[in-house]
């Protein structure tokens, strides 16, 4: 069945589920047709269109310090292409090699961008429309779903979304853990590269000095993310910008899919509740898959989660 995931022996293991696709698994797929996408505040939106003349449009979100062209887009790009998609796959703000402009840059919240990338793909005349992000663009993905409600376009067939930390707060806690201690140096590392160039495009607004003493996301959110976006502290951003608390105003068909061993997820990111879930949304927590991982060797080089988005578009479209 495609929704049972069962890997190797020797992959089952959260952790390294969770760096092996971005070590070693390589995805060879066309050039695509890159576009800037102005937006209201003088600021733009970096896409990577794939077009086929397809009816149909897979809009694709990455994740935290992310882009459209890392592996675990590519593989789904790839999949819904051979499947008769035309996919668009679309840059956060400061993501995908090319700063913005503004002084704010993205954030698990930021459901304007994605309504502006999904309204641009809908004004192409698809037909039909489908959504999926990974880890943070999951819980983008399906936030945008919550708030749009009852007036979701009736062209948006449904979405999937992996690894997704709705439950932010705790997946903040969860990466403050020593144990998590190597992926928080990352996303740090990453981070600070941009902090320092937003430091000198706004040197009243943005100050790095310091920033070397910030362990978690606890300290980087209420320093940075918090102020440059309008919400009061981390704790503020978190409330008001994790899924979780949306789930059950979504009005369209979405899998989510969380491993059971993702290192990034706290025990709130796997909703059980029909309260929370509503009736639209369904959970998958297979026992192994680590955190944007479920590997799999097969000859075609499709991942589990490719072959797992292909099963549910199936029965929506």
């Amino acid at each position: 069945m495609a929704h049972q995931y069962r890997p190797p022996p020797w992959l089952r293991s959260g952790h390294l589920q969770s760096v092996w696709p971005s070590l070693f698994r390589k995805v060879r797929i066309e050039d695509p047709q890159p576009e800037a996408l102005p937006t209201a505040d003088n600021d733009e939106l970096h896409l990577d269109w794939y077009r086929q003349g397809s009816n149909r449009l897979a809009i694709v979100s990455h994740g935290l310090e992310g882009h459209s062209r890392r592996p675990y887009v590519l593989g789904l790009t790839r999949a819904l292409l051979a499947e008769g998609w035309d996919v668009l796959a679309w840059n956060f703000r400061s993501c995908g090699g090319v700063m913005n402009h503004q002084p704010r840059f993205y954030h698990s919240g930021a459901t304007e961008d994605l309504r502006q990338v999904v309204d641009h793909g809908l004004a192409q005349d698809y037909q039909t429309v489908f959504l999926s992000g990974f880890s943070m663009g999951g819980n983008l993905t399906l936030l945008y779903l919550g708030e749009q409600g009852e007036r979701v376009d009736s062209r948006i067939c449904g979405a999937v979304a992996y690894s997704v930390p709705c439950d932010l707060a705790g997946s903040a806690d969860m990466l403050a853990l020593p144990s998590r201690r190597i992926y928080m140096q990352r996303f740090l590392k990453d981070l600070r590269v941009k902090m320092d160039e937003k430091a000198r495009r706004f040197p009243d607004l943005i100050d790095v000095s310091g920033f070397d003493a910030i362990q978690t996301f606890h300290e980087f959110d209420d320093r940075y993310t918090a102020p440059l976006h309008g919400f009061k502290d981390a704790a503020d951003y978190w409330a008001q910008c994790s899924a979780l608390g949306r789930l059950k105003d979504i009005r369209v068909p979405a899998l989510m899919v969380n491993a059971a061993d993702d290192p990034f997820l706290s025990a709130k990111c796997f909703p059980e509740s029909p309260s929370l879930l509503g009736a639209h949304v369904r959970l998958d927590a297979p026992k192994w898959g680590g955190h944007v991982g479920f590997v799999e060797h097969g000859r075609d080089g499709y991942y589990w989660s490719e072959r797992r988005a292909l099963a549910f578009l199936q029965g929506v479209v």
